[in-house]
């Protein structure tokens, strides 16, 4: 130990210095391992508690998006203002306005297939992913550059995360607390990350339509109508097989696929596009 030196075994220097204290990898571990040690010190309880514990696996799913999805335009402002719009506008317009109400196609959610399948898809589906697409509108709309299809994807997958949180923490303290406790942690567990991963997905999907729209003003109705119809179709199916054993695993997973394969094939639409 003597021969290492005390400012090896411990480098203070290092530790205090700015290029440490800024490391990427440095802050995304004290992120994602300590941070629920910092909740765990905050005295809040019921929505609070839920909030706070939802925004924790948000950080997490965004940084995982960010390592798979980022780009060059990518910006944390944005970023965060995506992801707090969402949640601003599903507050205001579920819990102020009241629009799942204003929706008739709701009144069908509870009746026999298929009248049940278009409730879901033309009340559920076309009403939440509608409310997802608002923010990205504003985004591509105060954007300074055109933004490519990659980035809105991205700019799509934390708006659904934040849909998926805030939909997520209402279930807890509602339908999942009336359950017994092993079904209660499993849902719990489930709607803060693969549901609203779903939602992130989905939503991914529309903001890589809705990035063509604006890159080719001249198709931008159609291309509309595939950022708000593929995802809220993908959306009500899966709702309304949501019980039946293996079909929502393959429904969500076909929601996967698309949104990588659009990815993969953006070359080509833009090909398409400007022919």
């Amino acid at each position: 130990m003597k021969s290492i030196g005390s400012e090896l075994i411990f480098p203070k220097t290092t530790m205090l210095s700015k290029s440490f204290l800024t490391d990427q990898r440095f802050l995304i571990l004290a992120i994602v391992g300590l941070l629920p040690m910092v909740i765990m010190n905050m005295p809040f309880g019921g929505f609070l508690l839920f909030y706070e514990v939802a925004l924790y696996f948000s950080i997490i799913w965004g940084l995982f998006f960010y390592t798979c999805f980022k780009t060059d335009q990518v910006k944390l402002k944005t970023t965060m203002a995506v992801f707090f719009l969402t949640q601003a506008f599903v507050f205001a317009m579920w819990d102020l306005l009241g629009l799942p109400r204003l929706n008739p196609f709701y009144n069908l959610v509870e009746m026999p297939f298929p009248m049940s399948l278009l409730g879901f898809v033309l009340g559920v589906g076309f009403t939440e992913e509608l409310v997802k697409l608002l923010p990205l509108l504003i985004i591509l709309k105060k954007a300074k550059e055109p933004l490519i299809p990659q980035t809105m994807v991205f700019y799509g997958l934390m708006s659904g995360i934040a849909f998926g949180v805030y939909e997520g923490v209402g279930y807890q303290m509602t339908v999942n607390a009336q359950q017994e406790y092993d079904v209660s942690f499993f849902l719990n567990i489930a709607r803060l990350t693969s549901l609203p991963f779903l939602h992130a997905c989905w939503c991914g999907i529309a903001g890589y339509f809705l990035a063509f729209a604006h890159l080719y003003p001249k198709y931008r109705r159609g291309l509309y109508v595939l950022a708000i119809g593929i995802p809220m179709l993908i959306h009500g199916l899966y709702d309304t097989f949501a019980n039946v054993r293996i079909l929502p695993l393959i429904l969500v997973f076909i929601g996967l696929m698309l949104l990588m394969v659009y990815l993969k094939h953006g070359v080509n639409y833009q090909s398409k596009l400007r022919q």
